[in-house]
């Protein structure tokens, strides 16, 4: 499998990201976003929040990729059945991150995990990219019933410019 579109992706919403951040002042970071119920800073945090909770969703494949699909179908089931507490935990989460660290160590923390990103996709073979599992498709929009290690590479970029649509900086 080709990885350099990955790759490309991971580096170009790093670069998007430092200047969105580095280019507001703290006026548009307190402004609402548009369609969530977070201001700029805190949306900001929560598209920060795809790539670090990254590492945990690759693992969660690598354990139930090598398990029988039944597995990770249940997995997926109670995890869609616990919906309402992980939307309240994302939305707290997202708004004290928002609230608690400063524009340069969220630009610090998104240069960090693109760089432990870039590592560990080098690392993948191609068997690896290919297994997969199901996922709670009621958790995001981006999730989708089944998807391999691959799919789940690209899901934070999707994740990034769905909410970056979502920003008010610029108005």
């Amino acid at each position: 499998m080709d990885k350099s579109p990955i790759h490309e992706d991971l580096e170009q919403t790093r670069l998007t990201f430092r200047q969105l951040v580095e280019q507001a002042d703290e006026e548009q970071f307190r402004r609402p976003s548009n369609g969530t119920r977070w201001n700029n800073r805190q949306l900001l945090f929560h598209m920060l929040l795809g790539y670090l909770i990254l590492r945990a969703l690759l693992m969660l494949v690598r354990i139930f990729g090598r398990l029988p699909r039944g597995a990770s179908h249940a997995y997926a089931r109670l995890l869609n059945a616990g919906t309402r507490p992980f939307d309240a935990v994302n939305f707290l989460g997202s708004y004290l991150g928002g609230n608690t660290l400063s524009s340069a160590r969220m630009v610090l923390m998104f240069d960090h995990v693109i760089d432990k990103l870039h590592r560990r996709l080098d690392a993948e073979t191609d068997v690896d990219l290919a297994r997969g599992m199901h996922y709670p498709t009621r958790w995001d929009p981006f999730f989708k019933d089944y998807m391999t290690l691959a799919d789940v590479y690209r899901f934070p970029t999707q994740h990034f410019e769905f909410h970056r649509r979502q920003l008010t900086l610029d108005g």
